[in-house]
């Protein structure tokens, strides 16, 4: 039985996105259970910590750093990254005011969902329509058949590429307005 590539990858992503979600629903709703909403007021701290931390993978892909292997990297990238971000999401939970900070919630979900597309989709996507090519051109089918079965799978693997283009200025779009929210809270904090 033949599985499209939307099938097999993109539903399995939404599913851990979907977790994510449901994850950030649990948490909040413990500590509401438990009396203690005040400890998610405070999760913001540790969850950018944690994301300022999954930068190093980013920085050694850049050779602005030498050490940690580039594959160890991006594991703990993604592991500090969804980590943080469920922090985030239960220090935000539906007590959120402004506009800044709700800006700061969509970029950095916009920008977690785009480094998925491209680490979890891409990759598998690509190697899945490579086998599947190989796989036709291994029965005998010609380059235009091939092409013609596996029509759809390129054009989500070629809508997938597009990753890039979002990932990296919504990454900075959601550290300008993170540091922003951060710079608001500490200029209306009630020091006293």
């Amino acid at each position: 039985m033949k599985r499209s590539i939307a099938r097999k990858e993109v539903l399995p992503f939404l599913f851990l996105f979907g977790s994510l979600l449901v994850a950030t629903a649990i948490a909040d709703a413990l500590l509401h259970l438990l009396d203690l909403v005040w400890v998610g007021r405070y999760l913001g701290i540790p969850g950018t910590i944690l994301i300022l931390l999954s930068f190093f993978y980013s920085m050694r892909k850049r050779k602005l750093i030498q050490f940690g292997k580039p594959k160890t990297l991006l594991r703990l990238h993604e592991v500090l990254t969804w980590l943080g971000v469920l922090m985030i999401l239960v220090h935000a939970g539906i007590h959120v005011y402004t506009i800044l900070p709700w800006l700061a919630l969509v970029a950095m979900l916009v920008t977690l969902a785009s480094g998925m597309t491209g680490q979890y989709l891409l990759d598998r996507s690509r190697r899945d329509l490579s086998a599947k090519r190989d796989l036709y051109a291994g029965q005998g089918l010609n380059t235009t058949s091939v092409d013609q079965e596996l029509f759809w799978d390129a054009v989500t693997v070629d809508l997938m590429k597009q990753w890039r283009a979002v990932h990296f200025p919504i990454t900075l779009a959601f550290g300008v307005l993170g540091l922003t929210h951060i710079l608001s809270i500490f200029l209306f904090w009630q020091w006293s």
